[in-house]
Formats: C-alpha cells, sequence, structure tokens
C-alpha cells in the first residue's frame, strides 16, 4: 500500500474518532451498546455497495447503478421467493427456497454489472453514461417487475438474513465482515487485485505490459453488480418488503464512503478497508444527527457538503503530489 493511501486512512480514522467523541459528548445514548449494534446494522447495506464501487472506483471507473440493481435484484427475488415461477410450457411451477432466492439475487445483479462492464470496456462508453443509463433502466425494470406495488410477507427465515443476530452483533454485519476479508484479500494478494490498480493508475501501461484491460474493468463491475444484489437481499430482509423506490440515492452514499476512506476518483488509488472507515463515518454522523433531532433536510445538506470537502481535499492532494 501506498504512503498516500496509509496517509488517508489515517485521516479518515482520526476524522471517526473525532466525530465519535463529539457526538458522545453531545448524547449520552450514542456510546450504548445498542446504538453501537443499530449503527452496524444501518451500515451494512452501504458497506456491501461500496466495496463494490470501490473495485469500480480502482478501475478508473464509476458505477451510478447501484441503487437501482439493488431494487431489482431485490424485486426479482422477494417475488421468486413469495411466488416462485410459473413455466408454463411444461406445466411446471417451481418454487424457491431461500438459498435459491439469494443465489437469484445475485446472478440478477452480476448480470446487470456485466452489462456495465461490457458497455465501458467493450463498447468504449463513458463509465458516468453506461452506469447512468443503467440506472434509469433497472428503476423502471424494478417498477414494471412489481408492478408499482411492494412485494411483502417474506417470511422469518428470510428476514433473519436482515434483523437476526449472532451473539448480539447483527447478521447483516457479520455478512458483509466476512465480504470485507474475502474482498481485501483478492484486492491486496491476488493477480486480478494488482491488474486492478494498474488499470486505474496507468491504463496504457497496463495494456503494454500485457494486462487485459477490458477483461479487469469488465470483473470490476460484474463485482459492483453482484455485492449490489447481496445488498438487495439484506435491505429486503431488513424491512421485510421489496418496493420499486429500494434503494433510491444510495449510489451517492457508497461513492461517498469510497472517495471518504481515501479512493481517487482518478483511479489507481483506494482500499476495502478505507471503504469500511468511510462508512462508518457516514453511519456515526447519520446516527448521531438523528439522536441529535437535526432536520433531515439539513442532514442532506450536511452529507453533501461532507462529500464536496472529500473530493475537494482528494484534487488538492493529488495536485500537491504531482
Amino acid at each position: 500500500m501506498k504512503l498516500s493511501e496509509r496517509i488517508a486512512q489515517l485521516q479518515s480514522l482520526i476524522a471517526l474518532a473525532v466525530l465519535m467523541i463529539a457526538l458522545s459528548v453531545s448524547n449520552d445514548s450514542f456510546l450504548s451498546t445498542e446504538n453501537g449494534m443499530n449503527v452496524l446494522r444501518q451500515i451494512s447495506v452501504n458497506l456491501c455497495l461500496s466495496i463494490g464501487m470501490t473495485l469500480v472506483i480502482i478501475s478508473g471507473g464509476i458505477d451510478l447503478s447501484v441503487g437501482s440493481v439493488l431494487a431489482f435484484s431485490a424485486a426479482v427475488s422477494a417475488s421468486l421467493l413469495k411466488h416462485g415461477v410459473d413455466l408454463t410450457p411444461l406445466g411446471v411451477h417451481v418454487e424457491f427456497t431461500v438459498a435459491g432466492t439469494i443465489v437469484a439475487g445475485v446472478l440478477v445483479g452480476s448480470l446487470l454489472g456485466l452489462i456495465n462492464g461490457v458497455l465501458v470496456s467493450r463498447v468504449g462508453m463513458p463509465p458516468f453514461i453506461a452506469t447512468l443509463g443503467m440506472l434509469s433502466i433497472a428503476r423502471g425494470m424494478t417498477e414494471l417487475w412489481t408492478g408499482g406495488h411492494p412485494i411483502t410477507g417474506l417470511g422469518d427465515s428470510f428476514g433473519w438474513l436482515g434483523t437476526g443476530d449472532v451473539a448480539r452483533v447483527p447478521a447483516p454485519a457479520l455478512i458483509v465482515a466476512a465480504l470485507v476479508v474475502v474482498f481485501s484479500v483478492i484486492t491486496l494478494r491476488t493477480r486480478f487485485g494488482r491488474h486492478l490498480y494498474a488499470v486505474g493508475g496507468a491504463e496504457r501501461a497496463a495494456r503494454l505490459s500485457g494486462v487485459n484491460v477490458a477483461s479487469v474493468k469488465t470483473w470490476a463491475y460484474v463485482c459492483s453488480g453482484a455485492l449490489s444484489g447481496v445488498a438487495g437481499l439484506l435491505l429486503t430482509a431488513r424491512l421485510d418488503s421489496a418496493t420499486p423506490r429500494l434503494g433510491e440515492t444510495y449510489e451517492l452514499d457508497s461513492i461517498a464512503a469510497v472517495v471518504i476512506g481515501g479512493a481517487s476518483l482518478s483511479g489507481g488509488r483506494g482500499s476495502v478497508l478505507g471503504a469500511v472507515l468511510g462508512c462508518l463515518i457516514i453511519g456515526v454522523l447519520n446516527n448521531g444527527l438523528a439522536l441529535l433531532d437535526v432536520s433531515p433536510f439539513w442532514q442532506k445538506v450536511i452529507k453533501g457538503t461532507v462529500i464536496l470537502a472529500a473530493v475537494a481535499i482528494d484534487r488538492l492532494s493529488r495536485r500537491q503530489g504531482a
């Protein structure tokens, strides 16, 4: 890991510590175990999205479609779990178990991520345009699939994914913690991870070195889509509902978390650990502002200011390092 990345992570850690101290002084209940577990449960979905966003941003791209992909994956999964699927030509009705539903959700997210990856790496579309288009397509597909109505009553077994706990630790937090470990190893210890940084840092040099740039970018988007599918499952399980508007604006929180955690929107820099720190900062900030009864409108203003400040710091640091 480069020194600049270590410094960025240290800055994020200091910011998190200062924020927690300030909020604990302002509200006695902030440091309670119950509130801490609540924060972990709340940030799980954003962290899942942010892991995928980290891979895409490291590769030099951006994924604006994660919230909509989350919604469509959730809608398909919830529909299959509750209603199954009719194979009319065969006269067969197939019921889905919770395990089958999970697989379906991840596959749907992966497929949409694959389309993003192909549009960016093979067709040559700018990532912003390709994923902005997918944002609209996936959201429209969600509304068509659900008919504009929520899908509810998904059962306790599925609901455990979002509301259960193990030794008082929220189940979604444990699931996402496992994903953090897996993708940390992938980015730091595998060939794909090294190629990811190489493509984001200097695409032309990576190509001349024999790196399959198109494949690396495509797989980054596939991972982002798959993790959006997982996030959709966790959120739907927590709410016991898949709605057409599920996950709206979640792409902003995930991008913010990745940038606050030290990633560069220019590519070539970032880490899963940084995304964890960024998600914690945003989650703690949201939780603290809610405990202090700050207006939701002001919460949006404050969050937007934090995002702009993080991007400005990134740009200034890169300019000084040049």
